[in-house]
C-alpha cells in the first residue's frame, strides 16, 4: 500500500482546515481596518488617543487564535520522529568519529617538538 495517498479526509481536514486559515486572516484585517478607521475617528474628533476598543483588540487576538488552528491543522497528522533508527546499527565509535573536526596543525607540534625553536 502507497503511503502517499491521501485519503478522503485528510482532503476534506486540509480543504476545512484552509477555509479556516482564510476566515482568520480575513478577521485580522478586519481589525487592522477597524484600527486604523477608530484612529482616524479619534483624529477628527480631535481626542486624545489612549489605547484600541475592547472590541478590536479582542477580534484581533480571536482571528489569531483561529488563524493558528487553521495553520497547525493544514500540516496534518504528525508523526514520531526516530532520531536512533539511523543509528540502530552502529557502534558508539562510529558515531562518535567525526573526522572533519580532526586537526593536525595545532599548537602540541611546537610544543612537543624535538629542537626548540629560536625567536627572530
Amino acid at each position: 500500500m502507497n503511503k502517499n495517498i491521501c485519503t478522503g479526509v485528510e482532503i476534506k481536514m486540509a480543504t476545512y482546515s484552509h477555509l479556516i486559515v482564510v476566515i482568520g486572516i480575513l478577521g485580522l484585517a478586519h481589525a487592522a481596518f477597524s484600527a486604523a478607521q477608530h484612529r482616524s475617528y479619534i483624529r477628527l474628533t480631535e481626542q486624545e488617543f489612549s489605547r484600541l476598543p475592547a472590541d478590536i483588540v479582542l477580534e484581533c487576538l480571536l482571528s489569531l487564535m483561529v488563524t493558528c488552528y487553521g495553520v497547525i491543522n493544514m500540516a496534518g497528522k504528525f508523526r514520531g520522529i526516530r532520531a536512533m533508527a539511523e543509528f540502530q546499527n552502529k557502534s558508539m565509535d562510529t558515531v562518535g568519529n567525526r573526522p572533519s573536526f580532526y586537526s593536525f596543525a595545532h599548537r602540541g607540534i611546537r610544543l612537543y617538538a624535538d629542537e626548540p625553536e629560536t625567536e627572530r
